[in-house]
């Protein structure tokens, strides 16, 4: 009986460390998964599929919490395999939409099931926000009801281990006592004194300062990894320009305001002269009281203009200082003309935008939703090479490529061949 009550009072205490340890690696690991699934999502799914309403493709919440998940990694990485085996389930779920699918063969199993475990736990809700806030608590008891079940069982049977130590040595005391044993009391340390003694013990000591690396190695590798990476940045802007408005419930085309997408390297940002063409006469005075909206008085106020006498004063114009939402590195060289008119046809396949959908949204995402703009895709060095391998030229009929193929041909045939027949006569080439 000795013997099994100082086992049990030697193994709790290791018992408990251990389900501590166990239950930050486990919470830990599965954050990590959530936060590997978004960052998949945001660059391989969004451009056709939302977490919590139809798209181009099905909610995918609500559809991934009914499939089975196995299947849905089939799916995920090749459907057309899954569809060619005659799969009743997949031949069904083709017809959602006449758009289809990009496959993904080069995603692992545990990649593909961060991406699920993203999907099922859903977008984080801000705490601070009354309408949402109980879809959040919702979405987090579901997305950490495992993770809570083990750790309830864990610490059910530590305390079932304690309370049988005590019961152990009550009836110990018990049986010494009337044998006539005199009984020794042990002498209760404190928990400083308690710490002191691990902390003397070397095989403790090295696990505490093994575990202290690979937890700082890993938050540290994590920070240095997102060092730069701007997904989500929402900067408060002089006016609040509505895209949501503009592009989305107006259709007011992306190349009006950003003419130079579709001609130069840069998008820009267009001039309050643009926004006068409409708002010359657009005044939105109906929220107002009949007084001009005060984002467009702003507009007003930018390029000197008075609406009551319809005329302009230079004298008061001031520049709008809009904050730039999309950076890239100096040393980055990005042509929003090569993507957006050259490879537009190939960038919409890899993709599956539809017809109605500009090319823009392939990295700027839906801006026809967007209340006000934010950065959607992270913009990392790795994100476009992920692009770049993944998207598959459309040549046929692209006067870009005949260009380059016509070259090639000269260049077999031994003909004289100079860096302007290449496009070294593009101003991008040197002036950036």
């Amino acid at each position: 009986m000795r013997d099994i009550s100082l086992i049990i009072r030697r193994v709790w205490k290791s018992a408990f460390m251990f389900t501590a340890l166990s239950v930050l690696i486990v919470s830990a690991t599965q954050a990590q998964d959530v936060v590997e699934g978004r960052k998949i999502f945001k660059d391989k799914c969004s451009s056709c599929h939302q977490l919590d309403r139809n798209s181009t493709g099905p909610a995918l919440t609500a559809k991934l919490n009914e499939l089975d998940e196995a299947w849905a990694i089939k799916w995920i990485r090749n459907w057309k395999a899954l569809v060619d085996a005659g799969d009743k389930q997949a031949i069904e779920a083709t017809k959602f939409s006449p758009s289809e699918m990009s496959t993904f063969p080069q995603l692992t199993d545990e990649q593909i099931k961060s991406v699920i475990a993203y999907a099922k736990a859903g977008e984080p809700k801000k705490k601070d926000d009354p309408a949402t806030a109980g879809a959040a608590a919702g979405s987090d008891e579901v997305s950490d009801f495992s993770i809570a079940g083990i750790a309830l069982i864990i610490l059910i049977s530590i305390a079932v281990l304690v309370v049988l130590g005590r019961a152990v040595k009550m009836l110990e005391r018990m049986i010494l006592k009337k044998q006539g044993v005199e009984i020794v009391e042990e002498e209760s340390l404190s928990f400083a004194d308690n710490t002191r003694r691990m902390f003397k013990n070397k095989k403790f000591v090295l696990f505490f300062v093994l575990l202290l690396v690979i937890a700082l190695g890993s938050f540290g590798w994590m920070g240095m990894w997102n060092t730069g990476v701007h997904t989500g940045y929402q900067p408060v802007q002089p006016i609040k320009f509505s895209h949501e408005l503009h592009a989305g419930t107006n259709q007011i085309d992306c190349q009006y305001c950003h003419a130079g997408a579709f001609k130069s390297k840069n998008a820009t940002i267009p001039s309050v002269n643009v926004c006068m063409n409409c708002h010359k006469s657009v005044q939105a005075t109906e929220k107002y009281n009949g007084e001009i909206s005060p984002e467009i008085q702003k507009i007003y106020t930018a390029i000197g203009y008075d609406p009551n006498t319809l005329t302009y004063d230079k004298s008061k114009e001031k520049p709008v200082e809009w904050v730039r939402v999309h950076n890239l590195p100096d040393f980055a060289y990005f042509n929003h003309s090569q993507h957006v008119v050259v490879a537009e046809e190939s960038i919409r396949k890899a993709k599956g935008l539809q017809p109605n959908e500009p090319v823009c949204f392939a990295c700027h995402g839906p801006v026809n939703t967007m209340e006000e703009i934010y950065q959607y895709s992270p913009l990392t060095m790795k994100w476009c090479i992920n692009c770049h391998k993944e998207t598959n030229l459309e040549v046929k009929g692209n006067a870009f490529y005949d260009k380059i193929i016509e070259a090639h041909e000269k260049i077999k045939k031994g003909e004289k061949i100079t860096p302007a027949a290449l496009g070294g006569l593009e101003c991008g080439k040197c002036h950036y």
